[in-house]
């Protein structure tokens, strides 16, 4: 097939995914369709020996940005290079050793031990994974985890709690200003009012990543952003926005399985 028809057909394609409303997959048929024919105008400018370098240059251009924006919705890994499924459990873990285990759900209030809803924490122990959580990324469908696109963070796990293990990001402390994920959240349903529960992960370093809560699901919705960091008060580390990000990888809960 040549590269002009192989455009073509990438062009069809982003047609197709206009109708069926999948805005991402769609935004990725494009970029293919501009890398191809950016390919295919470079290949016939170098037949007829370069006769016209400006020519050259914005086309390169044009397949360095393709390249960029399709690095930004590429599939998150996880530590054996699999791109991570919505429907299979994973451990969010620190990037560096000696810096604490995976997360779990703990009480932050200092009046109860049993306070609900439960805050998300880090294992003191590195060699504690903590509690694995499964990510829903919108829309909903999706076949992998997709980095810089919206997602809901839920513990596969049972609480004492009668809410859901959902993340969400919870209101102003009063005693320090801070806002901490907590559970409890609302899965689906993108709208103002459940705007808190959406997170996202995004790259960080060459092999880690970091979680961001900057929600684009609702267009019209006034929103928080920042990027997910870990704060030590009273001995016990919780994740909350703003502050250093936590640089983080994720291993798969039950190795041999997914893709």
């Amino acid at each position: 097939m040549s590269l002009n028809a192989r455009a073509e057909k990438g062009w069809q394609k982003q047609e197709r995914c206009k109708q069926t409303g999948n805005a991402h997959y769609a935004l990725s048929s494009v970029s293919t369709r501009i890398h191809m024919l950016a390919q295919a105008a470079i290949l016939k400018a170098a037949v007829n020996n370069f006769g016209n370098m400006k020519v050259l240059v914005v086309l390169c251009f044009l397949l360095c940005s393709a390249s960029a924006e399709a690095t930004i919705f590429a599939s998150v890994r996880d530590t054996d290079g699999r791109s991570l499924r919505p429907s299979h459990e994973y451990y969010i873990l620190p990037l560096f050793r000696g810096r604490g285990g995976g997360l779990t759900l703990a009480a932050h209030s200092n009046e109860s031990s049993f306070a609900c809803p439960l805050a998300v924490a880090q294992e003191r122990s590195e060699v504690d994974s903590g509690l694995p959580v499964i990510f829903s990324p919108a829309p909903e469908g999706s076949e992998f985890v997709k980095m810089s696109t919206d997602l809901h963070v839920r513990f596969s796990a049972a609480t004492i709690c009668v809410q859901s293990t959902v993340w969400q990001l919870g209101d102003v402390d009063a005693s320090t200003g801070r806002r901490y994920v907590i559970s409890g959240g609302v899965e689906g349903s993108p709208s103002a009012g459940t705007a808190s529960n959406w997170f996202k992960i995004e790259r960080y370093g060459e092999r880690d990543y970091k979680l961001v809560h900057c929600p684009s699901v609702c267009q019209v919705c006034k929103v928080v952003c920042g990027d997910v960091g870990v704060f030590v008060e009273g001995g016990k580390r919780w994740l909350g926005l703003d502050g250093d990000p936590f640089s983080v990888i994720f291993k798969n809960a039950h190795p041999g399985t997914g893709n």
